[in-house]
């Protein structure tokens, strides 16, 4: 069946899963999020396992982390987003962000189907370059991390806006608990500060493009873009943990600092020598 049954069709089961999750997340916004939501986080785990079979399928041709086009980078970023979920969705009381992470997973699937996103390539039948493929995946599952702790975090304010300004509305809302929100936000964003320091340190360990010196090396734009988005996380960890940062202003920061990510990631891609050669 594999030979004839290729990585993309594996990906479209995968938005096939995506998709009927974000119908079922419907009746999740009905009920309120008060139940642990079963249905949801199974299909989104169905989703996975078939979207890291088209991964795996696809690296294995490719011979190297598949993060080559627009359509590889972007199933990645799925992928990535998934996988945070998946694991921050174990403890029953945080599964409702599987409510809000699929729609949107459906969505980017959907747009990595086009045709044009995926030039063809020449088969690889083997694997290797495990620590390129290794840094491209942690650094990819904590921008997903980041990801759905700023929809957590976006979340946390339309509570907290309800809360001071609509009493009524707030008890009435279809949203989680505020309290729970705050601390969903702080795991989220811990975690994916983990990771991408993890990925960092890998990424330190590659080996340079021949010509390449160190001084070139460090100044890089991708490699100064990532320090100063791995700088801007531990910011606001540091304060949140040692100052007493509000809610309110760790959630700002957290939603503007994967805006900066999401806003300034393609240009720095494009910039970096050592990662678009």
């Amino acid at each position: 069946m594999v030979a004839w049954f290729t990585d993309r069709h594996f990906f479209l089961l995968a938005v096939v899963a995506y998709g009927v999750s974000a119908i079922h997340s419907i009746f999740v916004w009905r009920k309120g999020f008060r139940r642990d939501d079963h249905v949801s986080y199974a299909l989104l785990l169905l989703g996975f396992v078939l979207h890291t079979v088209a991964m795996s399928l696809r690296g294995f041709s490719l011979n190297r982390c598949p993060v080559n086009n627009l359509y590889e980078a972007t199933t990645f970023l799925a992928w990535a987003i998934v996988a945070a979920y998946l694991a921050i969705g174990a403890l029953p009381r945080l599964r409702f962000l599987g409510a809000f992470a699929s729609p949107g997973l459906f969505a980017i699937g959907v747009f990595a189907l086009m045709p044009a996103l995926d030039p063809p390539h020449g088969p690889k039948p083997e694997f290797s370059e495990w620590l390129r493929s290794l840094h491209a995946a942690l650094s990819l599952l904590a921008y997903g991390a980041f990801g759905l702790g700023s929809v957590s975090a976006l979340m946390f304010l339309t509570q907290q806006h309800d809360l001071k300004f609509h009493k009524l509305r707030a008890v009435l809302s279809l949203l989680p608990p505020i309290q729970r929100l705050e601390i969903v936000t702080g795991r989220l964003v811990l975690a994916g500060f983990i990771l991408l320091s993890a990925g960092l340190e890998t990424g330190g360990h590659l080996p340079r493009p021949e010509g390449v010196t160190v001084l070139n090396y460090v100044l890089d734009p991708k490699v100064v873009w990532s320090a100063v988005v791995w700088v801007l996380y531990l910011a606001l960890l540091v304060s949140r943990r040692f100052y007493g940062q509000s809610g309110r202003r760790f959630a700002c920061g957290i939603i503007g600092a994967f805006a900066f990510v999401l806003l300034t990631f393609p240009l720095t891609n494009l910039l970096s020598k050592l990662h678009h050669p």
